[in-house]
C-alpha cells in the first residue's frame, strides 16, 4: 500500500478517517489477523501454544508487558515483530513532535497551529515502523532521555522556565501512539524507573518540578533477564505493578524448531548440510541440560547461530585454499567451532579446568543421537570388515572432499556408501556434489568411531579412522 496522498485534516475528515486509539489499533488489527488465519508473529518459533497465546491475550486486553526470559531466547525478536500489529499508514501532524493524531493535537505548539488553520492544518503520514521505538537500557540513561528536560536554548530565546514549550520531550513522550520497547529494562538506575510511573499509569511528565498532563497513547513493553539471574538492578515494585502482563519466554522445547531458528537467523557462507545443523542443535540442547553448566545464564540460540555460522567458514576457508569448487561443511568442521564457542558458555564453579573436556562429550554425545536418527538399520558390516583388514582412511579440516573420496575403501558389491548418502540427501543427482558426499560418509565414520567399532586418532590437523 503507497503512502496516503491526503494532505490536511479537513480532507482526512471528508475522507471519513476514524481515529482509534492505539490499543484498539492493536487489538483490531490482530483479531482480523487471527481471523483470516495470517500468523501475526513471522519467524517466531517454539512460542506457538506458550508465550504467543499469553501476549495475545495482553494485547486484547491492552495491558503494557514485560518479557521475562534468559539471553537468546528471541525477546527482542518478540518486541520487533510488534510493528505488524500497527496500521500501515498513520496520519500525524506534519511537524509535530509528538506525531499527534490531526484530531487531538496535545501540545500547546500543535494547538496552537490547529486552532489558527482549522481544516488547513497540514497531515503527514507515518508508517508502521517508524511507530515502533527502541531503547537498549544502559546505567547511564538519564530521565532526560526517557521523559525530557527543560531546553536551555528555547529558554534562551526569552520563554520562561514554567512555559510546556521549552520541553525538550524525551523517548516516551516521542513514542506517543506508539510502542516503545525497552530491552533490559532492570539495567536502568531505580530513580529512573521511578521517572516512568507516571508516565505509565498516570500519563504525567514530570520535569523540573513542573507537571505537564499529556493524553499521552503509548504502548510500553520491556524485556529483562529472571532476576535470580542478572546483578546488574532489578525491576522495582512499583513498576512492576504497572505493567499489565508479565510473560516468561523460553528455549525452543522442540529439536525441529531449534533447527528452524539456526536456519532462519544464520548467515552462511558456505553449504551448510541439515543433518550438521541438527548436531548443532542437539549439542545446543545437551548443554542447556548439563549440570556442569550454570543454567542461570543460559545457553543461547545464539550459541548455535554462531556455531553454525563458524563451520561454514571453516568450509570456505578449506574450499578457497584446496581449490575445491564448492565449499560444503563436513562433520570434521565441528571441532573448529567448540574451538572458539566455549567462551559463550558459563560453567559451574566446580568445573574449572574440564570446560574442554565437557564440550567435547556434550558434541560427541550429540553426533552420537543424530547419527542413530538417520542410520538406523544400515549394515555397516562391509565398511568395518575393510577397516580391520588395516586400511586407514585419512580426513581432516584441510583435506579435500576429492581426497577423502578417493581415498574410501572399495566395499566389493556393497552400495552402502549410496546408501549412507541417501540417508542424508546426498544421494545421486546433478545438484549433488563431492562434498555432500564425504560429509555423510564422514558423517558415518565418526559414528562407527562413538560405538566403538573403529578407532580415530586427530593431530596435526588431520583425523585418521582405522
Amino acid at each position: 500500500m503507497t503512502r496516503p496522498t491526503i494532505a490536511t485534516v479537513g480532507e482526512l475528515r471528508a475522507s471519513g478517517h476514524l481515529q482509534k486509539t492505539l490499543r484498539v489499533e492493536i487489538r483490531d488489527n490482530l483479531l482480523a489477523a487471527l481471523r483470516e488465519g495470517r500468523d501475526p508473529w513471522p519467524g517466531l518459533h517454539g512460542f506457538e501454544t506458550t508465550v504467543i497465546p499469553q501476549l495475545e491475550r495482553a494485547l486484547i486486553a491492552g495491558h503494557d508487558i514485560v518479557l521475562l526470559g534468559e539471553r537468546g531466547q528471541g525477546k527482542t525478536r518478540l518486541l520487533r515483530t510488534m510493528s505488524g500489529l500497527l496500521d500501515e499508514w498513520s496520519p500525524v501532524i506534519e511537524g509535530s513532535e509528538l506525531g499527534e493524531h490531526p484530531y487531538e493535537p496535545i501540545v500547546t505548539g500543535s494547538q496552537r497551529r490547529a486552532a489558527e488553520l482549522g481544516d488547513d492544518l497540514p497531515v503527514a503520514w507515518r508508517s508502521r515502523d517508524e511507530r515502533y521505538f527502541e531503547k537498549l537500557a544502559t546505567p547511564d540513561t538519564s530521565v532526560a532521555d526517557l521523559i525530557g528536560d527543560v531546553d536551555p536554548m528555547k529558554v534562551a530565546e526569552g520563554r520562561s522556565l514554567g512555559d510546556p514549550e521549552t520541553i525538550h520531550f524525551g523517548l516516551i513522550p516521542r513514542s506517543h501512539r506508539g510502542i516503545v520497547a525497552i530491552n533490559e529494562l532492570p539495567d536502568l538506575a531505580e530513580r529512573i524507573q521511578v521517572a516512568m510511573l507516571n508516565v505509565m499509569e498516570e500519563r504525567d511528565i514530570q520535569i523540573r518540578g513542573y507537571v505537564l498532563r499529556l493524553p499521552l497513547d503509548v504502548l510500553v513493553m520491556a524485556s529483562a533477564n529472571p532476576e535470580d539471574y542478572t546483578n546488574r538492578g532489578r525491576i522495582i515494585t512499583p513498576l512492576k505493578d504497572r505493567f499489565g502482563a508479565e510473560i516468561r519466554t523460553h528455549y525452543p522445547t522442540e529439536l525441529d524448531d531449534e533447527v528452524a531458528v539456526i536456519r532462519q537467523e544464520a548467515e552462511l557462507v558456505a553449504s551448510v548440510p541439515d543433518y550438521l545443523v541438527e548436531i548443532l542443535a542437539r549439542f545446543t540442547r545437551a548443554l542447556r541440560a548439563s549440570s556442569a553448566v550454570d543454567q542461570r545464564s543460559g545457553v543461547s540460540a545464539r550459541f548455535a547461530i554462531a556455531g553454525a555460522e563458524t563451520i561454514a567458514a571453516a568450509a570456505l576457508h578449506r574450499a578457497t585454499r584446496q581449490g575445491e569448487d564448492a565449499a560444503v561443511a563436513r562433520p570434521v568442521d565441528l571441532e573448529t567451532a567448540v574451538d572458539v564457542l566455549g567462551g559463550k558458555i558459563e560453567f559451574e564453579s566446580g568445573e574449572e579446568g574440564r570446560e574442554d573436556e565437557i564440550l567435547d562429550h556434550l558434541l560427541r554425545t550429540a553426533t552420537a543421537e543424530t547419527v542413530r536418527a538417520h542410520f538406523r538399520g544400515l549394515d555397516f558390516t562391509p565398511l568395518v570388515d575393510a577397516v580391520e583388514r588395516g586400511i586407514m582412511i585419512t580426513t581432516g579440516e584441510q583435506v579435500t572432499a576429492r581426497d577423502f573420496l578417493t581415498g574410501l575403501p572399495v566395499l566389493g558389491e556393497s552400495e552402502l556408501y549410496d546408501q549412507i548418502c541417501d540417508r542424508l540427501g546426498a544421494g545421486s543427482g546433478a545438484e549433488v556434489n563431492d562434498g555432500q558426499r564425504a560429509g555423510a560418509i564422514e558423517l558415518a565414520l565418526e559414528g562407527l568411531y562413538l560405538s566403538r567399532k573403529i578407532s580415530k586418532e586427530s593431530g596435526g590437523g588431520e583425523t585418521i579412522y582405522g
